[in-house]
């Protein structure tokens, strides 16, 4: 526990840096409504779109996005209680915060491992999806910071392990084959 608060005491000067933003008001509600999107609202309806667009083949993709979504819940689960890492704005009163958080711990960010998986999936099989995508959680990423319910460690961890789950579920497809 010790090291954690280290590491938070570290991380809250970056924290109150992005955070300054999120005390203007169209930003605010700009990364608001980001963050909003990336609770699940997006990615499910591109799910349930893709054998729209593409064809009955993509709902093997759909499923392979709702398979890694639900290892990266079960892995999100089991680390938030694991490491009990409080919230930038529970560390420090300074944090403005606007927007609830899902749950009561910090590590991993959830809102950018299932990003960062879904969209490694989707740009696995349709990499023309990347001009959206891209930016897109990217966005999600940078709102987790910036309405402080995330240090930056717990998106920068949150990336690499849903790119991790993604990949593996590639590996686990072409093993399969």
């Amino acid at each position: 526990m010790k090291l954690l608060h280290q590491l938070n005491d570290r991380e809250i000067p970056l924290c109150l840096l992005f955070n300054r933003a999120n005390r203007l008001k169209p930003i605010s509600l700009f990364f608001a409504a980001i963050s909003r999107l990336g609770n699940g609202v997006f990615w499910y309806v591109l799910m349930l779109m893709l054998p729209v667009l593409y064809g009955w083949e993509a709902a093997q993709v759909s499923l392979q996005m709702a398979l890694v979504g639900l290892a990266c819940l079960l892995l999100y689960k089991w680390l938030k209680t694991s490491t009990e890492r409080v919230r930038p704005y529970s560390h420090n009163d300074t944090i403005f915060k606007n927007v609830a958080a899902l749950d009561q711990f910090s590590f991993p960010s959830g809102h950018t491992l299932h990003a960062v998986g879904f969209t490694w999936v989707m740009l696995g099989h349709y990499p023309e999806w990347a001009v959206l995508l891209i930016p897109f959680t990217a966005l999600i990423a940078l709102s987790r910071v910036i309405l402080g319910l995330h240090y930056p460690s717990d998106v920068l961890i949150g990336a690499f392990l849903g790119a991790g789950v993604a990949q593996g579920s590639f590996c686990l497809l072409a093993c399969l084959a």
